[in-house]
């Protein structure tokens, strides 16, 4: 007997930006793996008995190996049962959702994508800004600032990140803003280029705090967090309420 796998997207973190579906379907699960950010409150929404398991991963931190998320998925469907695998923001954005979906589809294994809050729209919206503007901001291009060895990826397209016209999302990047920001200017961005800090979106700890580049990569540089963040930048990021 195979069981089946939802792939929930948590949102950016406040239960109230979950989707009606997501909510069904984690009242249904009769097992929940969810990551370290769609712990919380979100969970309150599974059922009684339903088995809830941790396998967040934190940079660094002790953290499961995605094989063993993966075979666990697998074993758990084999078994027959309803599960919901948890991943904050959208799923489908830096989730390594196309791992998992790999080793379903390995094994025979049934599953649905459910869309949901990314935290870049829920950080926009928690500096009051949009992400596009008309004939100035047309294009949002949605980055990683990490590799899988926590550095900056080497073979990103600069000249395309350093696009005054774009607004541009990091995402899992505080670690790597300074050699970003330094990368940017030697391929023509301002230093002034408007940029803005986003901690714990849409959670009671949230932070949005405005620099340019060049002030938020000397601010990376002089302190230390490990709460999780985005960072954006362009010229809409210095629109105010």
């Amino acid at each position: 007997m195979t069981g089946f796998v939802s792939f929930v997207s948590s949102g950016p973190g406040d239960p109230e930006l979950l989707t009606v579906k997501a909510v069904k379907r984690l009242e249904a699960a009769e097992v929940v793996l969810f990551d370290d950010l769609s712990s919380g409150p979100i969970l309150a929404h599974a059922r009684a008995d339903a088995d809830l398991i941790g396998v967040g991963k934190r940079a660094g931190r002790a953290s499961p190996k995605q094989d063993h998320v993966s075979r666990v998925l697998v074993d758990y469907a084999k078994a027959g049962m309803q599960v919901v695998r948890l991943k904050s923001g959208d799923c489908g954005i830096f989730g390594r959702l196309e791992e998992e979906i790999m080793a379903l589809q390995a094994a025979g294994v049934p599953y649905e994508i459910i869309p949901g809050v990314t935290s870049a729209s829920a950080a926009a919206a928690a500096a009051g800004i949009p992400l596009t503007r008309r004939l100035t901001a047309r294009r949002v291009q949605f980055i990683t600032g990490a590799d899988v060895t926590g550095d900056l990826p080497a073979d990103v397209n600069m000249a395309a990140l350093a696009d005054p016209l774009a607004t541009t999302v990091v995402f899992m990047g505080k670690r790597t803003f300074v050699g970003l920001a330094t990368r940017l200017i030697e391929h023509g961005l301002a230093p002034d280029m408007p940029a803005v800090l986003a901690e714990a979106v849409s959670t009671p700890a949230q932070r949005v705090e405005r620099f340019t580049i060049a002030t938020l990569a000397a601010h990376l540089e002089a302190t230390s967090s490990t709460t999780p963040a985005l960072i954006f930048y362009g010229a809409l990021a210095d629109l105010r309420q």
